[in-house]
């Protein structure tokens, strides 16, 4: 038996795929960014060929890196960008639009509706989601009417819906695996976390045929095989769990009171609550933590939208640095951001506030203002938004005394000292930061 594992992981803005040995050391890396497209102000889409592509590049580059091929990988775990919406034809397995990804605001208007029609506490009651466009049930229903005779074809069977994780079994086991886990199914909006299956009463109120839906597995459980030409067929697919949840998995919260941030392209604060969900008070999300051998484990979730997209911003838009590394060294020069304060909704403000119309802003400017505080004040807001998190935490009766952190942003040394001392409590930052990736190669292991 060969004793690596390969850990795809398809992020917002980049794909990755690592290859660890069964001691979860990393013997080799591929990653790729790919484009981010904005048709209009709040929308946010995929190339769903585009993530395709560079997943299999990925992989080849991991194995190179590695000095592997294929047939000496034991097994392949998937993490993924949650929520983000595709919507394929059955037959040919080509996407019938762009995937929607979990930041677009697109739906706002439909989610509105159906909170004034009372509708919301229904399904917060079944899914543990507050009714939100950040979650992928509106985002299918705007697909099916958006594509020409899109609920006539979902309601023949000739669709298929699903998260990324989905899409990508698809396409690895070549049209054969139309499956998910427990951990992105929870996050659709369409699935009855107490019950752990696909709920009636949400698919018929939106229209949604139940055809649609991909199988619900375990995170840990028999996905498929692949069955492509770019990779050697037969490699078993045995671990599935959304990025956040996988995440949890390798940061080893397992414990009750256990609890894990991590900063990516937003910034998503997970604690283990154990077998039983619990409720939240303070606009918080009750989701599935994970599900192993048919027991499910829940987690209180804080989302936000935006936090390492926001350094990608200085970056890519306002142009106000060529690389984020640069950031930790402004920011330990220039700590006092002189009283100009970032708040980066750029497409809404996640918890606790659920504001899908907010946009971003910088306040505080004065005549003597500058790039470096700009540049501080940007990276301050991480911290802001996740004491929000943890006072809302609080008020939901659980006080953390420790948070373990992972993710590409709390690489910046600065940043980390700067949500300890903001948040008040112990910041534990492991060796091997992409923690996410280690989740999904660990699945596979059980």
């Amino acid at each position: 038996m060969s004793d690596f594992i390969l850990a795809i992981d398809q992020g917002t803005t980049s794909s990755r795929a690592i290859v660890f040995d069964t001691s979860g050391a990393v013997v080799g890396v591929g990653q790729q960014e790919f484009e981010q497209y904005f048709p209009e102000d709040g929308w946010v889409e995929h190339d769903p060929e585009e993530i395709w592509r560079s997943v299999l590049t990925v992989i080849d580059r991991a194995l190179q890196a590695a000095g592997l091929t294929a047939s000496q990988i034991q097994a392949i775990g998937i993490t993924n960008q949650r929520e983000t919406t595709l919507v394929w034809d059955r037959a040919t397995g080509e996407p019938v639009y762009n995937a929607i990804v979990w930041q677009d605001r697109r739906t706002s208007g439909l989610c509105q509706t159906l909170k004034e029609n009372q509708h919301e506490p229904m399904i917060t009651e079944k899914t543990g989601l507050l009714l939100d466009p950040y979650f992928s049930a509106t985002k299918v229903r705007w697909i099916l009417d958006h594509i020409d005779s899109g609920q006539t074809r979902a309601e023949a069977g000739d669709l298929c819906f699903g998260t990324i994780d989905s899409f990508l079994l698809w396409r690895l086991t070549g049209g054969v695996c139309h499956r998910t886990d427990a951990t992105n199914a929870a996050r659709t909006m369409l699935f009855n976390i107490i019950d752990q299956q696909w709920d009636s009463d949400i698919l018929s109120l939106l229209n949604i045929p139940k055809t649609m839906l991909p199988e619900v597995m375990d995170c840990s459980d028999d996905f498929g095989v692949t069955a492509i030409a770019e990779i050697d067929a037969g490699i078993p697919i045995t671990g599935v769990a959304g990025d956040q949840q996988a995440a949890l998995f390798g940061q080893c919260c397992f414990e009750v009171g256990m609890m894990k941030s991590t900063y990516g392209t937003g910034c998503f604060m997970i604690l283990n609550t154990g077998t039983e969900p619990v409720r939240s008070n303070n606009r918080l999300l009750t989701t599935v933590a994970y599900r192993l051998n048919g027991e499910v484990s829940f987690g209180l979730e804080g989302s936000i939208f935006i936090a390492g997209a926001a350094v990608q911003w200085l970056r890519d838009s306002m142009k106000l640095i060529e690389h984020a590394g640069e950031t930790e060294a402004i920011a330990a020069d220039n700590p006092d951001s002189h009283g100009v304060y970032v708040v980066p909704a750029f497409t809404g403000l996640g918890a606790p506030y659920w504001d899908a119309e907010a946009r971003g802003g910088i306040l505080g400017l004065t005549r003597d203002s500058g790039v470096a505080d700009v540049i501080t004040a940007t990276l301050e807001s991480v911290a802001y938004q996740s004491r929000d998190l943890l006072l809302a935490m609080a008020s939901d009766g659980v006080q953390p005394e420790r948070v373990r952190v992972d993710g590409g942003m709390i690489e910046n040394n600065w940043v980390a000292q700067n949500l300890a001392d903001l948040l008040g409590i112990a910041v534990d930052r492991p060796e091997v930061t992409e923690t996410t990736a280690l989740g999904a190669a660990y699945l596979p292991c059980l």
